[in-house]
């Protein structure tokens, strides 16, 4: 098995054989659902691959490669009628720069899709009638040149756009001085970005354009740019798409015990690695009516490749391709109460209730002073950073981590905000090396008592003392080298507060394992 980590093109992927994870039965329903589609999902989901298997499919100039590439796929065996009828065109904001003067993106952002067109232009060479007039300082004036060409063939545009928050995203993490400045000159009144969607929208009314499918993280771009683009439908938090990008369990299943089979003198088994995954991947759901969690599917491909390579579970199990994540929830931790939020989210799978998902916010809303739960919950659950759990009696949504690690995401920060000295942080290996492989607790308590009840005690979350000590527990003793660290586990006794529970991939290694009670139990 060859495993896609990293490529994101459908066409590489299955003529050099890689393993594909068949989603192309979702092709039919996606026709049938909206003309123009707006698809939200966390970064390093899936969304790039996604786009590449629809431009395969679509794309009129690849009807000879679709035996090859869909032949033996769910849609291979029953196409629609739609396959291989479109031009197709791409566009990709993630390569446009964000972090220069307007007048910088906005040229780099006519440069981007005047390359688009000509990508265009010389992908379908002799396919159009008539030529397509490059404008090298508007764009727009490009692409209506390319909607009029293809208004002269019996064929229809099929417009693919990644990554279309990319400007917003930037803005939120960098928070530089004037960065909130650029991004309202490319949105608010007659913006080049706003100026764009509005293109888009208007092309799709008899101009040549037929279908637009659009990814992103997060509806920001979209509250702010109101009546320039309110044509499309969301289909993120249908059940029917809840699996469109992700892997389930029983797919997971099935390729571990595919190289189990394969990995004679392996250290590990298909049922170990599967408690692993499920533990640190698992957990996402992005539609309350959908029963089934999902595996992060970047995560699982760097978890499986270690697997396949090395015979053996990566040592790191947080991929430092999504250490990006980290600053999403420093910036949510910098915001009045966004600390709270953190506090609670790591107290309890039940903590976080708000009444329903913010799904339209600006980046004035998201950068002002005072935001409350709801609105900073639904962000970190954009992010990916929490998930859907359910609904309440009164009919509110639940949310809670998804896993074990993003749970890892969150101690991170609060230890970094709670203990800002390095000199301190750098004392804690020391202790849990004293608590996990000698049992010796008093270090750490002495850490404690002494260096960290006063920062704690001072936060203004109401501790109760069985919290306090809980959170001192959990900040300092996350370890996910060796440990699973999980809160009220079952146990003979009762419920323990807090468990550093042996990877199954790492019990070879001398580590204890441990469970805290508190003091009443």
């Amino acid at each position: 098995m060859k495993f896609p980590y990293g490529l994101s093109n459908f066409g590489t992927l299955r003529r050099d054989g890689y393993w594909y994870q068949d989603r192309s039965y979702r092709i039919a329903q996606l026709e049938t659902v909206g003309r123009q589609l707006i698809f939200l999902r966390p970064r390093r989901f899936g969304k790039s691959l996604l786009l590449s298997m629809l431009e395969h499919y679509y794309d009129l100039k690849r009807a000879d490669e679709f035996e090859a590439l869909f032949g033996d796929l769910a849609i291979g065996q029953a196409p629609t009628p739609l396959h291989n009828q479109f031009y197709i065109m791409k566009w990709d904001f993630s390569l446009v720069p964000a972090h220069a003067e307007v007048e910088d993106i906005e040229r780099g952002l006519h440069d981007h899709l005047n390359d688009c067109v000509k990508a265009f232009i010389a992908h379908y060479q002799g396919q159009l009638p008539n030529p397509v007039e490059i404008n090298p300082d508007n764009a727009l004036s490009s692409w209506r040149s390319a909607l009029a060409a293809v208004q002269q063939t019996p064929h229809r545009l099929y417009l693919l756009i990644d990554e279309y928050d990319n400007f917003a995203n930037e803005v939120l993490m960098a928070r530089r001085d004037g960065s909130q400045s650029r991004y309202d000159a490319l949105l608010y009144g007659e913006g080049l970005l706003k100026t764009v969607f509005k293109a888009v929208k208007a092309a799709a009314g008899g101009m040549g354009l037929d279908r637009v499918f659009i990814t992103g993280v997060s509806p920001v771009v979209l509250g702010d740019m109101t009546s320039g683009y309110n044509v499309a439908e969301h289909i993120d938090l249908q059940a029917d798409f809840n699996d469109l990008c992700g892997f389930t369990e029983a797919e997971v299943c099935l390729v571990l015990e595919q190289l189990a089979s394969e990995g004679e003198g392996a250290h590990w088994s298909a049922q170990q690695a599967l408690s692993t995954m499920r533990t640190f991947y698992n957990g996402y759901r992005f539609s309350e009516e959908a029963e089934e969690r999902l595996y992060n599917p970047t995560l699982s491909l760097y978890f499986l490749k270690a697997l396949q390579r090395r015979r053996q579970p990566p040592r790191q199990l947080l991929d430092d391709n999504l250490a990006m994540d980290r600053n999403k929830l420093s910036y949510i931790a910098a915001l009045p109460g966004g600390e709270a939020l953190l506090v609670a989210a790591l107290s309890g799978d039940d903590q976080i209730v708000i009444p329903e998902l913010t799904q339209r916010f600006g980046i004035a809303d998201v950068l002002a002073a005072v935001k409350d739960e709801s609105f900073m919950a639904s962000l970190l659950y954009f992010f990916g950073i929490l998930t859907l759990d359910g609904l309440t009696a009164f009919n509110e949504h639940q949310l809670r981590i998804p896993n074990l690690v993003a749970r890892a995401l969150y101690v991170e920060r609060l230890r970094e905000r709670w203990l800002p000295d390095p000199q301190l942080r750098s004392e804690l290996p020391a202790l849990v090396r004293a608590l996990g492989q000698g049992a010796d607790l008093a270090p750490l308590c002495d850490f404690i008592e002494q260096r960290y009840f006063a920062v704690l005690s001072n936060r203004d979350y109401r501790w109760s003392n069985e919290l306090l000590v809980k959170f001192a527990f959990l900040t300092l003793l996350f370890e996910d080298r060796l440990y699973m660290v999980v809160s009220e586990l079952e146990t003979e006794r009762g419920y323990a507060d807090l468990a550093l529970i042996v990877r199954p991939d790492m019990r070879r290694f001398a580590a204890l394992e441990i469970c805290c009670w508190n003091s009443n139990t």
